[in-house]
């Protein structure tokens, strides 16, 4: 019969280095959840982010209330567009001095931004109720929008149609079809 004899010497040197490759797996779990507990603030931030981007996308619109050609000369084209627009319900504050304008027809393109006169790169607004700013921050605040056509295109004439879509701030999209009436020579406002 043979028998195994292990001095005390041999098992603590044993015993100590298992203790010390537990330390170091403990050490290395511990960093590991670390690293994925930020990982999932981090996500969890972008997501919230992310979430209230498109929130803002969907909810916040700008609605046309009436829109109006303006005949200034007295022939047969439109060359001022006026928009009164307001905020829809639930919608954010819409400053609209950060807002653009994309005018499109078949003639010209063309991208507007806020300017204290409306001329081919840009439109301009007065407002009609509320603050003397324009952001509108209650639904029946209203706000006219002018762009000037004839600096973006060369006319919308009778019968013919252009598109124009509100970007705001938040990057939310309405898009307004504008028809300009098949007669409308000796008026000088015409609904479009």
């Amino acid at each position: 019969m043979i028998v195994d004899v292990t001095e005390n010497d041999e098992r603590g040197q044993v015993g100590i280095g298992t203790l010390i490759i537990f330390i170091a797996m403990v050490l290395v779990a511990a960093v590991a959840a670390g690293v994925l507990i930020n990982t999932a603030g981090l996500l969890e931030s972008t997501a919230s982010d992310t979430g209230q981007d498109s929130q803002a996308q969907v909810s916040n619109q700008i609605d046309v209330v009436t829109a109006t050609g303006h005949n200034v000369d007295g022939d047969s084209a439109v060359e001022i567009l006026n928009f009164t627009v307001k905020k829809s319900a639930g919608s954010g504050n819409l400053d609209l001095e950060d807002a653009t304008l994309e005018y499109q027809s078949d003639t010209a393109s063309q991208t507007l931004s806020y300017g204290a006169t409306a001329n081919s790169t840009h439109f301009n607004h007065s407002v009609l109720k509320g603050d003397s700013n324009a952001v509108l921050e209650e639904t029946n605040e209203r706000i006219n929008t002018r762009i000037n056509v004839t600096d973006v295109d060369s006319e919308l004439v009778e019968g013919s149609e252009a598109t124009v879509r509100f970007v705001d701030q938040s990057g939310a999209t309405t898009i307004y079809g504008v028809n300009v009436p098949d007669s409308i020579s000796g008026e000088t406002f015409v609904e479009v």
